[in-house]
C-alpha cells in the first residue's frame, strides 16, 4: 500500500467516526433520550454512536496493520 492511499484511508476512518458520531448525537438531540415518545429514533441515534466507535477505529487499525 502506497503512502497516498494510506493517508486517504486514515482520513476516511476519521471522517467515518466524526460523521457517525455527529449523526447519532444530532438524532438524539432531536428526539432526546425519552424512549417513550420516539423509541425508534432514539435507538437509531444510539446505533450510530455505537457504529462510530466501531467503524472508524476498525478502518484505522486495519490500515495501520497492513502498512507494517
Amino acid at each position: 500500500m502506497n503512502e497516498k492511499m494510506r493517508k486517504m484511508i486514515i482520513v476516511c476512518a476519521v471522517l467515518a467516526f466524526v460523521f457517525c458520531l455527529g449523526g447519532g448525537l444530532w438524532i438524539l438531540s432531536k428526539t432526546g433520550l425519552n424512549f417513550g415518545n420516539d423509541a425508534v429514533s432514539a435507538g437509531i441515534g444510539l446505533y450510530f454512536i455505537g457504529k462510530a466507535f466501531f467503524v472508524g477505529p476498525m478502518l484505522l487499525i486495519t490500515t495501520l496493520k497492513k502498512n507494517s
